[in-house]
């Protein structure tokens, strides 16, 4: 196997074991994903089928795809970082928002469609960083590798 693919192959992987990580958290550890955290696994799944298609046909343009997925994920990761610890407003279905001014009416709508999951609240971190913070760097280090891939042609 050539070095480009074999940078492929470890890069496709690590967005698999992101993947992985997250359905176990999620599947095992009873930790329900909020509207961000789904954002954030779609592109490790283009990053995946990059990675195969790669082995195929095309490598050095499913380097490519790779590694804008990596950095599409590692984005969304860095705005649910900062959604997370309170530097900017997330989306409006995930987030709470002020509630001044607000009838008592529809602040019991505003409650009753609110989301299971906010993706303003961190469930669950380490050293101080949240899951998508944690996406976020693995993330990009995941990019480096796709175009350490790219470049090896």
């Amino acid at each position: 196997m050539t070095r480009q693919k074999t940078l492929i192959v470890i890069a496709a992987a690590g967005s698999a074991a992101l993947l992985l990580g997250a359905f176990a958290f999620q599947h095992l550890g009873g930790m329900a994903p909020c509207k961000l955290c789904l954002w954030q696994r779609w592109p490790h799944g283009v990053a995946i089928g990059a990675g195969v298609l790669a082995l195929i046909a095309w490598p050095a343009l499913m380097a490519l795809l790779g590694a804008a997925a990596a950095l599409v994920t590692a984005g969304i990761g860095g705005y649910h970082t900062g959604v997370e610890r309170g530097w900017w407003q997330g989306p409006s279905d995930c987030t709470g928002g002020p509630i001044g001014g607000m009838s008592a009416e529809d602040l019991l709508d505003q409650i009753m469609a609110a989301p299971l999951v906010r993706c303003d609240e961190v469930p669950w971190e380490m050293w101080g960083l949240s899951m998508a913070s944690w996406n976020m760097l693995a993330s990009l280090g995941l990019a480096l590798l796709w175009i350490m891939a790219l470049r090896a042609r």
